[in-house]
């Protein structure tokens, strides 16, 4: 009689059962491999034997980031252990749930290692990549401050993916197999041309997973990939013995910047601002606002509205449809809670936080970016309604992109950890 699923689970994770197994990364113009990436397999014949069975072992009994992080480094110390050249990078799967979770003490001499000896290249899985946008984005800091490069997983297999690309600024793009096997249809174009821009913008590298045959070769080359892993370059299987320095450098894409002051001080650097009111204001906040609806994958929508009284019960049924469109729906305010409404992140603003100043609407996907900076210049006892307010309204992806980084800082943990 086979032994129950908690106690084989148990004995796997004691005694380090798990192995990791390692696939090519090849270049589509030389063919030649420029990468591994670490897969982990449990014991054949067991109840765990594939990632997927594994992982959803590991949600169920909440140990998720354990689990994790025994993967990684069972990884890492077989790439340690065959002499993986410093050229030669090594991709790493990360569950987004794990990234403020600390290692086991027994595994921080193995991860020091990696990181001193290692070009290790994070990935990103887009399993729950939306749940803690700001806990990502915190960790994507620290591993680039590390060294280390990021790469997006599983493009395409859902719209998440997508709408925290422009956020994560990945250095390595992995279009999702699903993508590169199926039919041309237009969602799936969708997903290429999102990444052929955010590659343009940014200078990331490509690369097309599930590549099993000529024509998907083919296919993976027709979507500007440059690099590719599949079974038609190789299964995964231990480290060669000897393996050879590799001549490709993989981009390294910069950080989003991190500018100082409010978005409106940000924005209004950049491009001179006008006057309006505050009438005026909610026109032009319900024409961003209603672009979440019209786009054909989900955005991140950040707005602050000054006091928590503005985000008033008609604000909170319009946000909450625009969220069960979005991927990231975030409002702020001064005396909100950190979550007003379900499916809305709060941003709770001190009395004395100068954005408690500024009306702010941003919407950023793929294919949009647009945002509306604007600071109070009224006195307590105007007219609602008349409240003259300076106002920036841009289009430009870099400077939305810029302006909204002090929204998100303030979804991030003051001292974020990656553990690394």
């Amino acid at each position: 009689m086979g032994r129950a699923p908690d106690a084989e689970f148990d004995a796997l994770m004691s005694r380090g059962s798990l192995y990791p197994v390692f696939q090519p990364i090849v270049s589509l113009d030389s063919g030649g491999t420029v990468g591994y990436e670490a897969l982990i397999r449990g014991p054949s014949g067991s109840a765990f034997a594939t990632p997927d069975e594994l992982f959803r072992e590991g949600a169920r009994a909440g140990r998720l980031a354990e689990l994790d992080w025994i993967c990684r480094a069972a990884s890492c110390r077989a790439a340690l252990m065959a002499g993986l050249p410093n050229t030669v990078p090594l991709f790493l799967n990360a569950e987004p749930a794990t990234f403020r979770t600390p290692p086991p003490a027994q595994l921080m001499d193995t991860f020091q290692a990696a990181s001193d000896q290692l070009q290790v290249v994070v990935e990103i899985t887009e399993r729950k990549l939306g749940s803690d946008p700001g806990g990502l984005l915190a960790a994507v800091l620290r591993l680039r401050e590390a060294g280390m490069r990021i790469a997006l997983d599983d493009v395409g297999a859902t719209t998440t993916s997508l709408a925290m690309m422009p956020l994560i600024s990945p250095d390595v793009i992995k279009i999702d197999r699903g993508v590169v096997q199926g039919p041309i249809t237009p969602t799936a174009s969708a997903v290429v041309n999102a990444v052929l821009a955010e590659a343009e913008r940014t200078g990331a590298a490509v690369l097309a997973e599930g590549i099993e045959t000529p024509r998907h070769l083919t296919i993976a080359r027709s979507m500007g990939a440059t690099l590719g892993q599949g079974w038609l370059f190789g299964r995964p299987e231990p480290l060669p013995h000897d393996i050879a320095a590799a001549e490709f450098a993989l981009p390294r894409v910069p950080a989003p910047e991190l500018p100082e002051g409010t978005p409106y001080e940000i924005a209004s650097r950049h491009q001179q601002a006008a006057r309006t009111t505050k009438e005026v204001l909610r026109w032009l906040s319900r024409h961003l606002e209603n672009k979440c609806l019209d786009l054909t994958e989900p955005a991140v929508l950040l707005a602050a509205f000054q006091q928590a009284r503005h985000f008033d019960d008609a604000a909170r049924t319009r946000y909450t449809e625009l969220a069960g469109r979005g991927v990231l729906t975030a409002v702020y305010a001064a005396g909100l809670t950190a979550e007003p409404v379900v499916g809305i992140r709060g941003g709770p603003l001190e009395s004395g936080d100068p954005m408690t100043r500024e009306w702010i609407v941003v919407v950023l996907g793929a294919h949009f970016a647009a945002g509306l900076f604007a600071y109070d210049q009224g006195r307590d006892d105007d007219d609602e309604d008349s409240r003259a307010f300076d106002y920036v309204l841009t289009y430009d992806r870099r400077l939305v992109t810029a302006a909204a980084q002090p929204l998100l800082q303030r979804l991030l943990p003051t001292e974020p950890e990656t553990f690394w």
